[in-house]
């Protein structure tokens, strides 16, 4: 966080753009699309409408400038993540400002490591679960794992 007050107050209002606009609009949008559900109602109209209204300002806003707060902040990882999620469905093919700054953030040694870190950690996890789920009489559903353990296997 930039120590001096206008830069410290850039960020600040950049993380809660992020947050309470982008996002807002981001995190259901791509509720939707994990699920391939492209069900035309009109609350998905709504919903489509305000993703696009946030997008076409980040697009005009990230046409001007590397970063959001003039340095690289917390800000822009926050406004990074949201956007990823439109990127990740091919939501961003006609904002290129938008897909250009995700490319610089993700490129930067810092999310090359997080990144790297987290999908390890994900995949040591993976190594250890083995979950099983499968439907039992009726309409009950049942899901056990097991941990797998070099002593023994933990069934629960």
């Amino acid at each position: 966080m930039p120590r001096e007050p206008l830069g410290r107050n850039k960020v600040i209002e950049w993380l809660f753009a992020g947050l309470n606009s982008v996002e807002m609009a981001t995190v259901p949008w791509s509720f939707f699309m994990f699920s391939d559900d492209h069900e035309a109602t009109p609350g998905r109209k709504i919903l489509d409408n305000f993703l696009q209204s946030r997008l076409h300002h980040m697009e005009k806003e990230l046409a001007k400038r590397e970063w959001l707060a003039d340095d690289f902040s917390v800000a822009d990882i926050v406004m990074v993540d949201a956007l990823r999620l439109v990127d990740r469905f091919n939501g961003l093919e006609q904002h290129s400002a938008s897909r250009e700054y995700i490319a610089r953030a993700t490129a930067r040694p810092a999310f090359t490591k997080a990144h790297a870190d987290q999908l390890a950690f994900y995949a040591a996890a993976d190594l250890k679960f083995q979950f099983h789920a499968y439907v039992g009489k009726g309409d009950h559903a049942r899901l056990t794992f097991e941990r797998i353990d070099e002593r023994k296997v933990v069934q629960r």
